[in-house]
């Protein structure tokens, strides 16, 4: 009899720390949500399908660039959500046939529009490598390229700590960590 109620008594213990930590997760999922939203959904799905772009990816990279906030703009005069360079903005509208503004950028759906656009032109230049797409989108092709040329990267994306800026270097690595956040909060 002792040990059937020692038995029960561990069995219940155990069910406690369970569901005790069963609720910790629960919880921090809950509050890990409102630091990783959905925002801007419906444009982030539209724009990711039509682009073939992983939309938890794009996700991951509005949270990095701007955090959300659609009016941003940065000290070096990135725009937007996505905070695009006015200059990379304009080329990628005139080859989607667009003819746009600074002002323009500051709307969320065709910011993420154009983003996405030069983000896939980006994944298609370094064979749909997110690692070398992102260094590009915050260093530049002509960085990346000269890098991978120089052999200080390779192009497959596998040696992010030789990154030369150490900003794009902290960046990628964010964004790739908000990346796996974002899936895991929200992939069922």
């Amino acid at each position: 009899m002792k040990k059937l109620i020692k038995f029960l008594t561990i069995l219940i213990i155990i069910l406690i720390i369970y569901f005790i930590l069963f609720k910790i997760i629960e919880i921090n999922k809950i509050v890990m949500k409102k630091i990783y939203p959905l925002k801007y959904s419906e444009y982030i799905e539209k724009y990711s399908n039509e682009y073939n772009i992983d939309k938890y990816m794009v996700y991951a990279i509005i949270k990095a660039e701007s955090n959300f906030k659609e009016k941003a703009k940065s000290s070096s005069n990135a725009i937007g959500l996505m905070q695009i360079m006015e200059n990379t903005a304009i080329e990628t509208a005139r080859k989607m046939e667009l003819d746009i503004s600074e002002k323009d950028l500051f709307n969320p759906e065709l910011n993420i529009k154009i983003g996405l656009k030069y983000y896939a032109s980006l994944l298609k230049k370094y064979n749909n490598n997110n690692s070398i797409a992102i260094i590009a989108y915050n260093a530049g092709i002509g960085n990346v390229d000269k890098w991978i040329e120089e052999k200080i990267i390779k192009d497959d994306g596998s040696d992010l700590e030789n990154v030369p800026f150490k900003e794009t270097n902290n960046y990628v690595r964010k964004i790739l960590r908000d990346y796996e956040i974002y899936k895991y909060l929200y992939v069922e």
